[in-house]
């Protein structure tokens, strides 16, 4: 569909315009690098572009360059809502329902009679933007973006600094280039990128290799919960509010640590439920390897989604009865999670 509605969107795009580019609520590298990446692109042709980030996210994202230019919804609501008033355009990139975008924020988008593009690679897209480049088989929204630049006869314009920031998008999203969605295309969009600047030493140490001391004490204690169900093939870590405030906990340190419990010999599925008294709720990141779709699992029963092999959802319940909950649905995938 998106090739089709190119010269529609090339002919908006060609008048200097008020453009907003949103990521989704809790936003990762691939949403930070994907907004950042599109607006820097933006900039090239003079639009007047902002990134409105629904609320904080992780300190190892904020040395891309414009995070200083970055609006946060959540501190800054009025600000939005004057821009999103005045948005011509709306990007929303990695996600595919407002509702991911945060309760309030998204009434304001919804209100919104701004046009409205969504590129996303999540499954079952809701419909709600004009244009739509949804692609499931994609590594990373970056990725997407890259395309996107391309399909608008761009490529070669991408510069160091649109190149660092899709680079970091695609690089957290595939794992480091090894999940299953990284194809050979994946890897000649990184090798443009690189040649086109990003530095991809340096993007690596500055997102991986800046554990501080209290992050790496919570990773332990993460470790030291970690409970295996050996016949079901699972395994599942737990931390308290007790235990994030112990270590000093920052946004984005717990990030990864659900690949530990994947890591274990033998096991094709993986959950950490995270406790959060301030939301009131259990954050829960869900991992697997193989045909086992936990994005299934998670909108089946925790309200959430996202792709086959990796997805989040919540509980309302506290974490021991959210975990309780857990083990007791397992047993309806006995089947899937004991195949060979």
């Amino acid at each position: 569909m998106i090739k089709a509605q190119i010269p529609a969107i090339k002919a908006l795009l060609d008048t200097p315009r008020n453009i907003v580019i949103v990521p989704h609520k809790n936003p990762d590298g691939d949403a930070m690098g994907s907004t950042l990446g599109l607006y820097h692109y933006l900039k090239l042709y003079n639009h007047n572009a902002v990134v409105i980030a629904p609320n904080d996210y992780p300190d190892f994202l904020k040395w891309l360059p414009g995070d200083d230019s970055v609006v946060k919804f959540e501190g800054q609501s009025e600000e939005s809502k004057t821009l999103i008033e005045n948005a011509d355009l709306i990007f929303t990139l990695d996600f595919n329902a407002l509702h991911r975008a945060g309760n309030d924020l998204s009434e304001v988008l919804e209100k919104s009679d701004a046009i409205k593009l969504m590129i996303d690679h999540h499954q079952q897209p809701d419909d709600y933007a004009k244009y739509m480049y949804s692609d499931v088989t994609m590594s990373s929204t970056c990725e997407m973006v890259y395309n996107f630049i391309d399909m608008l006869g761009d490529a070669e314009k991408i510069n160091s600094t649109i190149a660092t920031c899709l680079y970091v998008g695609i690089m957290t999203d595939t794992g480091s280039f090894r999940f299953p969605a990284t194809t050979s295309k994946t890897h000649a969009v990184i090798g443009h990128l690189i040649d086109k600047g990003a530095e991809n030493s340096e993007i690596h140490n500055s997102i991986y290799d800046t554990n501080s001391y209290n992050r790496l004490q919570l990773l332990g204690r993460a470790l030291q919960n970690l409970k295996v169900v050996p016949e079901l093939r699972t395994a599942y870590i737990t931390l308290s509010q007790a235990e994030l405030d112990e270590f000093n906990f920052k946004k984005g340190d717990t990030e990864g640590f659900v690949n530990y419990a994947l890591s274990v010999k033998g096991i094709i599925f993986a959950a950490i439920f995270i406790e959060n008294k301030q939301e009131n709720i259990v954050k829960i990141s869900l991992r697997s390897k193989g045909d086992f779709s936990v994005n299934e699992f998670s909108r089946n029963h925790f309200g959430g989604g996202g792709h086959t092999n990796a997805a989040g959802g919540k509980s309302d319940l506290d974490l021991q009865a959210t975990v309780e909950n857990f083990i007791s649905i397992l047993p309806q995938y006995k089947s899937e999670l004991s195949q060979k």
